[in-house]
């Protein structure tokens, strides 16, 4: 007969770790939700930006101001947050190009967020660690 050992319990977090996860967290979703709402409203400030400076087309901000709702609705969902982290990743990194194509130093903004992104997810889900190792034990 063969002894399989039962899973641990995952070890109980401090207080001081779940807290800060959580505000890593905020953080970016508070972000994006603004972000998509100025998107999806069509405020004629962003509107303007987003043609002449930017460069796209005015007939792309619902469509892409859904796509980063999408992001931060799924980063924020427990259940969802690695696949929301992963695309909210993909997301920022075409923000990230885009600053950069202009020449722009507000290139840095889209990496912090994405920084702090995974940071929060990393506190947040105690898997993510195993799945995903800083460095190899021995």
């Amino acid at each position: 007969m063969s002894m399989v050992p039962a899973p641990s319990a995952p070890s109980a977090r401090p207080k001081w770790v779940i807290w800060t996860a959580r505000v890593l967290s905020a953080l970016p979703v508070l972000l994006m939700l603004f972000s998509a709402s100025l998107k999806l409203r069509h405020a004629p400030d962003f509107v303007e930006a987003w043609v002449k400076v930017f460069g796209f087309q005015e007939s792309t901000l619902t469509a892409i101001g859904l796509v980063e709702l999408a992001c931060a609705i799924l980063y924020a969902v427990p259940r969802t947050s690695v696949l929301g982290a992963v695309l909210m990743t993909g997301y920022l990194g075409g923000a990230i190009v885009t600053h950069v194509r202009l020449g722009q130093p507000d290139f840095l903004t889209p990496l912090v967020l994405g920084v702090i992104a995974w940071a929060g997810i990393w506190l947040r889900d105690p898997r993510l660690p195993e799945l995903l190792p800083l460095r190899k034990t021995r």
